[in-house]
């Protein structure tokens, strides 16, 4: 196809780990139809992704291309994950002047680079919208987390109206207010406590910026063309059904992201140049998987808390000794800055304990991990990304829920479809050991989680690798409809 007539796609992920995964995924199905891409990161984190991953890891391709802009706040430690609440006011208040002008220079650039005709950012990035209009593109936002979760955070209005937020007193943390439950919030099973609502509520200050970031992020998303989600209907349908009836975009579910690239991206086996652009922003430790094989399928508990949990020395002490004394293997990626404000350190007497049926290591490409056969449980922080990936390998989950909507994300996951426990806030190493023996034993309740999470992954083939699936078609309607659509007139 001539360079003048193949659609080109700007990316704009929120610049966090959890944000970034999900979009490259996107970014690549996207090139892979046929669209030159244009991937965006924060100049953060394109230092920090040369850091981690050398040179190469934005060496791009000719129609695949990196471009960066600056998230308006100071340098800070260069391997660390940013201040939630200052990226998210300063992506709002600074970058929209910086992506217009990298969309105005894409557009004008030297020949052999088509012009714009599309920008798909976060949906927690809706300044893209305002910039997309500019240039006069469609911009479809994404978003990245669970339809459950997006009701979520769609409902802080009506706890703030009925009172629920901000809390009276940091007490209310810890007295049972949080227990209340909560039946009449649109669109969300009426199962849930205040507890399970995304954690920006637990706050004693109406001026919250994560609070107030989450409301105003959401009400802009009605002036984008579309809404794009990483979900399959069957796992969502109630909120999926109450989004499509309050939002103006239409709303298109395409998911589990990671399925649709194994159909649809052809670098599978790692020979594609694509295998070679992965947005970590960690070092991935290869032996995790060497560490794996030749282990009995299903014996090992596999522990991730994500790119953002942070936990205290004692917590981490738990959770080790929890593993420790379970019975069972396990690998544990365990980051640098996993403990808040300090190294992340565990006794010489557990490592002596676990010798030769643990390993621990920084991080690690976690698809494959979840894929293996000898891995046989989840611990997670109840991510969205995580829990796409987890169901997709057909395991139950023990959570932590940590931050956002993970908390809404475990509900869901223990109440609604089946496949989850959650370890509690007060980390308990007695806690930590019997849920694992729990979900991992040949007990009835075990077995009900087990075939629950086989239940949930075929659905999820059916709606991504069959020839009927939904989330298929619907990524044919999105390119179809929106992206590929006749550009609209700049304002």
């Amino acid at each position: 196809m001539r360079a003048d007539g193949k659609p080109h796609a700007v990316c704009v992920p929120y610049p966090a780990q959890g944000h970034a995964t999900p979009m490259m995924k996107l970014a690549k199905v996207l090139h892979s139809r046929g669209f030159h891409v244009t991937f965006v990161y924060t100049e953060h984190n394109h230092r920090r992704l040369v850091r981690a991953r050398g040179a190469g890891a934005v060496a791009g391709l000719p129609d695949f291309r990196f471009a960066t802009i600056p998230d308006g706040l100071p340098p800070s430690d260069p391997d660390a994950t940013q201040d939630q609440a200052s990226i998210c006011y300063s992506t709002t208040t600074t970058c929209l002047p910086h992506l217009k002008s990298l969309l105005g220079d894409l557009s004008n650039s030297a020949a052999g680079t088509p012009p714009v005709t599309c920008v798909v950012a976060d949906s927690i990035m809706s300044f893209a919208v305002d910039a997309a209009a500019e240039l006069g593109v469609p911009c479809a936002l994404f978003w990245t987390a669970s339809a459950c979760g997006y009701m979520g955070y769609y409902n802080f209005r009506f706890l703030l109206d009925h009172g629920l937020t901000p809390l009276k007193g940091e007490e209310q943390l810890s007295d049972g207010y949080l227990d209340r439950p909560v039946t009449n919030a649109l669109g969300m099973t009426r199962q849930m406590r205040l507890r399970d609502f995304p954690s920006f509520i637990r706050t004693t200050d109406r001026d919250d910026i994560l609070l107030n970031f989450m409301i105003d992020e959401l009400e802009r998303a009605s002036r984008a063309d579309a809404i794009i989600v990483n979900t399959f209907d069957e796992l969502e349908q109630p909120a999926l059904d109450t989004m499509r009836a309050i939002l103006t975009p239409p709303i298109y579910t395409i998911g589990p992201l990671n399925f649709v690239v194994e159909q649809l991206v052809p670098d599978g086996d790692g020979s594609s140049p694509l295998a070679a652009i992965r947005p970590s922003l960690w070092r991935e430790d290869q032996s995790c998987l060497e560490w794996l094989h030749g282990r009995e399928p299903r014996s090992v508990v596999y522990v991730n808390f994500g790119s953002i949990t942070t936990m205290t020395s004692q917590e981490l002490v738990e959770f080790a000794w929890g593993l420790a004394n379970c019975g069972y293997d396990f690998l544990w990626i365990v980051r640098n800055d996993l403990v808040k404000g300090d190294a992340a350190v565990l006794p010489p007497e557990f490592l002596e304990a676990t010798k030769g049926r643990c390993l621990l290591a920084s991080w690690c490409e976690q698809e494959a991990v979840l894929r293996h056969e000898a891995v046989g449980i989840f611990l997670t922080h109840y991510g969205w990304n995580s829990m796409m990936e987890g169901l997709s390998s057909g395991l139950p989950m023990l959570g932590w829920p940590f931050f956002a909507e993970q908390q809404t994300n475990c509900r869901y996951a223990c109440v609604e479809w089946g496949v989850g426990m959650e370890v509690g806030d007060d980390v308990r190493r007695e806690v930590v050991e019997e849920r694992i023996r729990e979900v991992m034993g040949d007990n009835e309740v075990g077995r009900e989680m087990r075939r629950k999470a086989v239940e949930w992954k075929n659905i999820a083939v059916h709606a991504t690798v069959l020839p009927d699936g939904r989330s298929l078609a619907n990524l044919e309607c999105l390119l179809k409809d929106v992206l590929c659509s006749p550009q609209r007139n700049a304002v």
